[in-house]
């Protein structure tokens, strides 16, 4: 089983990052990038935040082997060639060295038997590593913003959950959640249980089946005052249960 802290200590809680030009003091470098909002929710539930950025893949098993949980972070778009589709023009432009790396390290953490949670983008890839597919634009869909409302802002709806999943034991059957998303899933990837829906159908939650934490969120909980889901993850990480 993967995991070093079990019982010594805080619980080391990985998330990925993106790689992006940035800008600080007289510096303009490409930077491993991560809203803060991730690393405050990790550390208000009392766990210690690793940041992980993207990387060569014989790093990843490294990480699975020191890590106690992973958070796989929101960003942006997958490679549509990944679930064989054109690119729509909504679509951002691809990022295949992030997109390798963190579909070979959520395949080694579910190798590993590593508590997860995968939000937003995250949930998209743990979608595609099991063969599923995206809705590349959702307005197209559904017919309307609701899931993002405008670009750099982060809206709120309601998501029904199912009461007999482990997401619904930890968050009650129904939560208002903050949303800023473009893309959903499409085609379920296999071993993979939709758990939560918007009011327009739109998936929102799935869980892996067997598996002790394996949760998928398209909303983004580390922008919101509810740590409850974080504080799930950081409890299994540390030799508990739901």
């Amino acid at each position: 089983m993967a995991g070093a802290t079990y019982g010594a200590g805080p619980a080391l809680i990985g998330i990925t990052t993106e790689l992006e030009p940035a800008r600080w003091s007289d510096w303009v470098r490409e930077a491993a990038l991560l809203p803060v909002s991730y690393l405050r929710a990790i550390e208000r539930v009392r766990a210690v935040p690793v940041l992980i950025p993207p990387s060569i893949r014989a790093a990843v098993a490294a990480h699975v082997e020191r890590l106690d949980g992973l958070v796989i972070a929101g960003g942006a778009d997958l490679d549509p060639s990944l679930y064989g589709e054109p690119p729509h023009e909504r679509t951002g432009p691809p990022q295949p060295h992030r997109d390798g790396f963190e579909l070979a390290l959520l395949r080694a953490a579910i190798d590993a038997d590593l508590p997860f949670l995968a939000i937003g983008r995250g949930m998209q890839a743990l979608n595609l590593l099991r063969e599923g597919s995206l809705i590349q634009h959702l307005p197209d869909v559904v017919g309307g913003d609701a899931h993002a409302p405008a670009s750099g802002w982060t809206g709120r709806h309601r998501v029904q959950l199912s009461a007999s999943s482990a997401l619904g034991r930890i968050l009650g059957e129904q939560v208002e959640v903050p949303t800023r998303h473009h893309q959903a899933i499409k085609r379920l990837g296999k071993g993979l249980v939709a758990v939560g829906w918007a009011e327009d159908q739109v998936v929102e939650a799935v869980e892996l089946q067997g598996y002790r934490f394996g949760i998928g969120v398209q909303w983004h909980p580390e922008e919101g005052e509810d740590l409850r889901l974080f504080e799930a993850l950081v409890r299994v990480a540390s030799g508990g249960r739901l």
